[in-house]
């Protein structure tokens, strides 16, 4: 098994062997990440090659700072932004006042199973549900995503209330329904 040294000499000099090495380490894990930025999987595909061909062009320049795998998800997200950049756009992100948060819905998540809160995830506007992956999924600060965006620290922290919200109200639907399938 080849260490990440030698995975990155080894795609530096170009060879088709490592490099496969490399994107079969990687690949399903960074189309999850894709997937959370995407509406269907034909899109998350493109946005994953696109990363890989960023990365086999760029890896001369991985400087250590972080692991490889982390310098890895930082292109697919970027990646993914830029794919989502020009569609944020054409769904004009507003500030929302007066948005109000109670964490007491924070276990009607927990209920929900992956496949269910990913499809409810996808089904949030564009703007929302790109917030919400880099906030509550990727880590990412709210003054980093309005940076990235090009919006305001307000907006991001609106749509990002926007998303639970939203999210929140899907969740207690789903468990609504599947109550009523028991009685």
């Amino acid at each position: 098994m080849l260490d990440e040294n030698q995975i990155i000499k080894g795609c530096c000099d170009g060879d088709r062997i490592i490099q496969q090495e490399l994107y079969k380490r990687y690949s399903a894990t960074m189309l999850m990440v894709c997937v959370r930025y995407s509406r269907n999987r034909a899109d998350a595909e493109d946005i994953l090659q696109e990363a890989f061909i960023k990365i086999f062009k760029s890896i001369g320049g991985f400087k250590r700072q972080s692991t490889l795998g982390h310098w890895i998800k930082r292109i697919v997200v970027n990646t993914a932004l830029n794919f989502q950049r020009s569609k944020l756009y054409l769904f004009p992100m507003v500030e929302l006042n007066d948005v109000t948060y109670s964490s007491e819905n924070d276990q009607i998540i927990s209920n929900s199973s992956l496949d269910e809160l990913l499809k409810m995830i996808h089904s949030l506007p564009i703007g929302c549900q790109v917030i919400f992956n880099m906030y509550a999924i990727e880590g990412y600060k709210h003054r980093e995503i309005a940076k990235l965006l090009e919006i305001s620290v307000g907006t991001s922290k609106s749509q990002y209330a926007r998303a639970r919200t939203l999210l929140q109200q899907m969740i207690s639907q789903a468990n609504n329904v599947n109550c009523k399938k028991y009685q």
